[in-house]
């Protein structure tokens, strides 16, 4: 299974050098947002907005709670993976278990999702695997993050336009272009836990009308040397002491170039990570205990607009595939024999393919309709599991779906906008599906806006939850499983104050029906997934943002998400009830250094135990110096300033019912463009 996967690997490697050029952006013509912390308030207002209808709008007019991160903040807060970014967004929260970092939406942070309730694009196409159907957030996102120009968070169910996984929203990471590189740039990270990375790019426009960059990513990190665990603290265990058991490391390679209307754009990525916490039963402070993702696409897009832009029309077509490897060691020696350590072989490997096109349409210069179509062949979706003693799973399915949406955007009145969709879905592995969006846009202000959105999505079991188990070792199979539902409301209202101050409020509900959730199942102690009762949850979301010409910039906000079984009234595991983020950037010396802020706190959160972990505080600091010598930039970033002590629930494949995160930390960055 692995020599097979690796040569793979050699070849997508070669292929991608042939042919490292492509797309430097899905949106050709949307507006470059790195400078949106230097806009006004009245100016940001209008800023345009790709994802939440798949074609260019004003954060205004767009039919959902939109959030935009750009390059600049991501500079001056010091963010190191997307999962950082994400952690900053209001009403989002991050979990780790030390080997992968899940998001949670509005109170749901299930385990065992593999973040595959919400769609992961990156310029326009689907990162989520074929297999899990997981977005790679933190170390093992195919990107490296200093090639964001600006990452676009969609809240709401979106499959009336996306299809499957955009189940509580879309993440849409778009990246720099050539011409903002403008030739070469270097990097180098220093930082603690022997921590190390390294990134050279090059890029830029030429006068033929091609425009290129291309990009490679070195890192690795030695983790924490030590870490301990009450629950192994027995001598046959080293005292509950994992020792070199953090380690991590990866690469990845990104490559781009487009020439008038055809763009092709290429990514790789291959991270390895040691597990010290012994899950699922695995060998306690064993570092052949690891996990390998891979994952890479090829994608070819071809966008042009006729009669001065009244007539959009985009078509792509791509090639993806992920690969998983995992190494978990057990003891096979038989009761009152010498240990016999050997490590079983949990491998995943999905190809695939599609396509889509898409025609947008103005109508008497206020109305717009936009049609499409999509098509994808999951040509394989191949998981097995071995050890010593056999060969417990050896599944290769396949399977393939179709969709198709019809979007309208209509000025009934001067300040009254209906924008309202459908797309109907057909898998075929469980037949059709049709979900429908619709919001009523109101400006009766010149500075306010009202927002009602209604929204429905829909979620397919995928390969894993369908037909993984372990040989029936640790988790079982469901080939049973039917889809999840969510039926949303939101009403938003943004409100300008003066020059600087923007406000946001969200009030949201919805339902989930059929809920696929991993459990254990207490008959035979075994992990599976089911379909479970209806879930509810409604909440409230504050946001207060001000921005200054002198570069001062900040955001306040606060979510109170209430997120419970609708049968028993319980609360979920892993949702926090309150969230509370400030994020400030200050200029200590106009356009050349500036100081980066970020306080967050997260409320207590019930375990699957029925314990508690504690509230916390987080504070970040980073201290930023651009402009002092040209093309020079360098950062310092403190992360855990006050070295606070705090867990994640972990999931139920730990012995361990909470997980420690990191104390304080930091990190050297020096960049160099010329």
């Amino acid at each position: 299974m692995k020599g097979t996967g690796t040569r793979r690997l050699q070849g997508f490697l070669a292929l991608l050098g042939l042919s490292v050029f492509a797309l430097p952006t899905a949106l050709p013509a949307a507006e470059r947002t790195s400078d949106l912390l230097e806009m006004s308030i009245e100016d940001l207002m209008k800023v345009n907005v790709y994802s939440a209808s798949r074609y260019e709008q004003s954060i205004s007019e767009a039919p959902a709670f939109v959030t935009i991160i750009t390059a600049s903040e991501l500079k001056r807060y010091g963010w190191r993976t997307l999962a950082e970014l994400l952690r900053s967004v209001p009403g989002l929260f991050v979990t780790n278990d030390r080997n992968y970092s899940y998001l949670g939406i509005r109170g749901l942070g299930a385990f065992g999702g593999y973040n595959n309730r919400f769609l992961l694009l990156l310029d326009g196409v689907r990162i989520n695997d074929n297999v899990f159907d997981s977005a790679m957030i933190a170390q093992e996102f195919i990107l490296d993050v200093d090639l964001i120009d600006r990452v676009e968070i969609i809240r709401g169910p979106s499959s009336s336009l996306y299809g499957a996984n955009a189940f509580f929203g879309v993440i849409h990471v778009i990246t720099r272009q050539g011409r903002e590189v403008g030739g070469a740039e270097l990097s180098g990270e220093v930082g603690s836990l022997e921590t190390y990375e390294g990134r050279i790019s090059y890029g830029d426009a030429f006068k033929v009308g091609l425009e290129t960059l291309l990009s490679g990513t070195y890192y690795q990190s030695e983790g924490n040397e030590r870490l301990y665990y009450k629950e192994f603290d027995h001598p046959e265990t080293n005292d509950g002491i994992a020792k070199d058991c953090d380690r991590e490391r990866s690469y990845s390679l990104f490559g781009n170039l487009s020439f008038r209307d055809f763009t092709l754009e290429g990514a790789y990525s291959n991270r390895k990570k040691i597990i010290p916490t012994a899950s699922y039963e695995t060998v306690f402070n064993d570092a052949r205990t690891n996990t390998i993702d891979a994952q890479g696409f090829l994608d070819l897009k071809y966008e042009r607009s006729f009669l001065s832009q009244e007539i959009d029309i985009l078509a792509r077509i791509h090639y993806a595939y992920y690969a998983y490897w995992g190494d978990y060691v057990y003891d096979y020696a038989e009761e009152g024999e010498r240990p016999n350590l050997e490590a079983a072989q949990d491998d995943a490997f999905g190809e695939w393919w599609g396509g889509e096109a898409q025609v947008s349409k103005r109508l008497f210069e206020k109305h717009r309709l936009i049609l499409g179509a999509e098509y994808r062949d999951n040509f394989r979706q191949d998981q097995s599991y071995e050890d010593p003693e056999a060969v417990w799973l050896d599944s290769k399915e396949d399977s393939r779906f179709w969709g198709t949406f019809l979007q309208g955007e209509f000025h009934l009145l001067k300040t009254l906008i209906l924008n309202a969709g459908l797309r109907y879905d057909h898998y075929s592995t469980f037949g059709g599906t049709t979900n429908p969006r619709a919001a009523l846009i109101w400006n009766p202000l010149e500075r306010t806006t009202c927002k009602l959105v209604y929204g429905k999505a829909f979620r397919p079991p995928n390969a894993y939850e369908l037909y993984y188990h372990d040989g029936y070792f640790t988790q079982k199979d469901n080939p049973h499983l039917k889809p999840e539902t969510i039926h949303t409301v939101d009403l938003i209202l943004e409100q300008g104050f003066g020059d600087h101050l923007l406000g946001t409020v969200n009030v949201y509900y919805y339902k989930i029906e059929d809920l696929i959730r991993q459990m254990l199942d207490t008959s035979d102690g075994l992990l599976v997934y089911r379909n479970t009762r209806a879930v509810k949850g409604k909440g409230l979301e504050l946001e207060l943002q001000g921005k200054w010409k002198d570069g001062l910039a900040g955001r306040i906000s606060y979510a109170y998400q209430e997120s419970e079984d609708e049968k028993t009234g319980k609360d979920l595991v892993n949702s926090p009830r309150h969230l509370a983020k400030l994020n400030l950037t200050l200029p200590l010396l106009k356009d050349v250094i500036f100081l980066g802020l970020e306080e967050q706190y997260t409320s207590t959160r019930k375990t699957v135990k029925a314990g508690r972990v504690d509230d916390f505080f987080i504070t970040n600091l980073t201290l930023l110096n651009q402009n002092l010598l040209k093309g020079l930039e360098v950062s310092v970033s403190v992360y855990n300033l006050f070295n606070n002590n705090y867990s994640d629930p972990a999931g139920d494949e730990h012995l361990q019912d909470r997980i420690k995160q990191d104390s304080r930390t930091f990190r050297l960055k020096v960049t160099y463009a010329f």
